[in-house]
């Protein structure tokens, strides 16, 4: 895959001040005060953000001025590091963040090394397998095997998704180290993404602990309507997840009995995943 990196997708100036002022309080921007670190900061914003931000959006949480961000923004969005949506008005992490992205997963064998294993997972299941790692408050689809059926999960390589609806994410945040997954309890954002989606702190927490007591994790319609997944840790030395492997089906070709009957292939899998991968 090939990357343009002269195409251009400039907003008018001064769009979506929303009439704020610029550099409000928000989560700044790491990276001290050259234009390199506010650059990458940019980046590291838009990250939190699959679905995208407003120039505006960005300027406040990044705490610089609107006139910084928006030039910021512009050199990004030429070299491929940013795309932006003129519809919405709204910027996304471009394709030449995700090339990167992709050489430092082969570069740690994540890629290369669990792609034959993942292959084999839906020789068997006959349905998408997906390994995700945890980026901060969401999870990182690293790899994906779709299955031979005609209907496509959608949650390819690169895709930043919820701890909290996900059976990746749940398996993720159950299994990491104590602490961190205190953090994450009291802390993780419970946004409701369907109405099947728990939002309750307490049922939260009552479902991380039963994934944990079971040793995997269900997504019934809770991310996205008309589909399930089932989850699997993959366990370091220490017992903590520094992945997840899941199969995902639709919901009228799947039941959850039907995904749990593929529970041993996963953990059979997932075992293979760790003695493989590079812990991290």
């Amino acid at each position: 895959m090939s990357v343009n990196q002269t195409t251009t997708a400039q907003p008018l100036a001064g769009d979506d001040t929303d009439g704020q002022p610029a550099g409000a309080a928000g989560a700044r921007v790491p990276g001290g005060t050259d234009m390199v670190g506010k650059a990458l900061g940019l980046l590291v914003l838009l990250g939190d953000e699959p679905r995208g931000a407003s120039a505006a959006d960005i300027s406040r949480r990044a705490g610089l001025p609107f006139s910084t961000t928006y030039r910021l923004l512009g050199s990004l969005t030429r070299d491929g590091f940013v795309d932006y949506e003129p519809d919405g008005r709204r910027y996304h992490l471009g394709l030449r963040v995700f090339q990167l992205g992709q050489r430092v997963s082969n570069h740690h064998g994540f890629a290369g090394t669990a792609l034959p294993i993942l292959r084999r997972v839906t020789g068997r299941t006959a349905e998408a397998t997906i390994l995700s790692v945890r980026d901060g408050i969401h999870h990182l689809t690293v790899n994906k095997v779709d299955g031979p059926q005609t209907f496509r999960v959608t949650s390819d390589p690169g895709h930043l998704g919820s701890l909290s609806a996900t059976a990746v994410g749940k398996v993720l945040v159950a299994f990491a180290e104590d602490a961190e997954r205190e953090h994450l309890l009291a802390e993780l954002p419970l946004e409701r993404l369907t109405d099947r989606t728990i939002v309750d702190r307490d049922a939260f927490r009552a479902e991380i602990e039963a994934v944990r007591r079971r040793g995997y994790a269900v997504m019934d319609e809770e991310n996205e309507t008309g589909m399930r997944a089932l989850a699997v840790p993959v366990l370091n030395a220490q017992g903590y997840a520094f992945a997840s492997l899941a199969t995902a089906a639709p919901v009228f070709r799947l039941t959850v009995e039907g995904l749990e009957a593929h529970l041993p292939v996963l953990l059979e899998a997932a075992a293979e995943l760790a003695d493989r991968l590079p812990q991290r």
